[in-house]
């Protein structure tokens, strides 16, 4: 049972995510300070470092706590699309990530701000990509271990393209895809090129 101590320190720590993440929003990562988050939220620097350890500890939870579904989640339910061996789940999972890109479009800029500007949140960005894969496990398997390295490096080069496609299709307005349904020709590309060897070949034998 949770005391009521522990209640108000769990509603501290939820009110500075939240200022935190609008205030990044609204402002970009750079120009927020630790002064601007607690000024929203009425607390002192001394409370915000008792749960978090700067800035890039604060988005880095923003990321992991705050976000509708954790991208973690897209990718575990990629593994099972791709254990069901059709194109069309594939497409369907496409549509279902484009979507997961949408509903979390605010923060996309934040993160990659913080990426390019603050090193020490470089390492975080990497983690939260390594764990893409880690929650493919039957892809990883299907690769085997000789491979593993190559396989990770197909989902990485995966969530690349999709974070560029989104940014450059819905938020900058650059690419227009006219008539043309990205998810069957992202499919196209993507669904031969994360088979494990053996079904590259099963495919060009049949």
């Amino acid at each position: 049972m949770t005391t009521l101590r522990q209640q108000q320190k769990q509603r501290t720590r939820g009110a500075l995510l939240t200022a935190a993440r609008r205030l990044f929003v609204e402002r970009g990562y750079a120009a927020v300070t630790v002064d601007d988050i607690t000024t929203e939220v009425g607390c002192s620097r001394a409370t915000f470092y008792l749960h978090f350890s700067g800035k890039p500890d604060v988005l880095r939870r923003i990321g992991a706590e705050t976000v509708q579904q954790r991208a973690v989640s897209v990718y575990a339910d990629l593994d099972e699309v791709l254990a069901t061996g059709s194109r069309a789940e594939f497409a369907e999972w496409l549509r279902r990530a484009v979507a997961w890109f949408e509903r979390n479009r605010d923060i996309l800029p934040v993160w990659d701000e913080a990426v390019a500007l603050e090193p020490s949140f470089r390492p975080i960005a990497t983690e939260a990509v390594a764990e893409l894969p880690a929650a493919m496990p039957r892809y990883l398997e299907r690769w085997g271990e000789a491979r593993s390295e190559e396989a990770r490096l197909r989902v990485g080069l995966l969530v690349t393209q999709l974070e560029r496609f989104f940014t450059r299709w819905a938020v900058q307005g650059t690419l227009d895809t006219g008539d043309t349904d990205p998810a069957v020709t992202l499919t196209d590309i993507w669904y031969p090129a994360l088979l494990p060897p053996e079904h590259h070949h099963s495919t060009e034998v049949d």
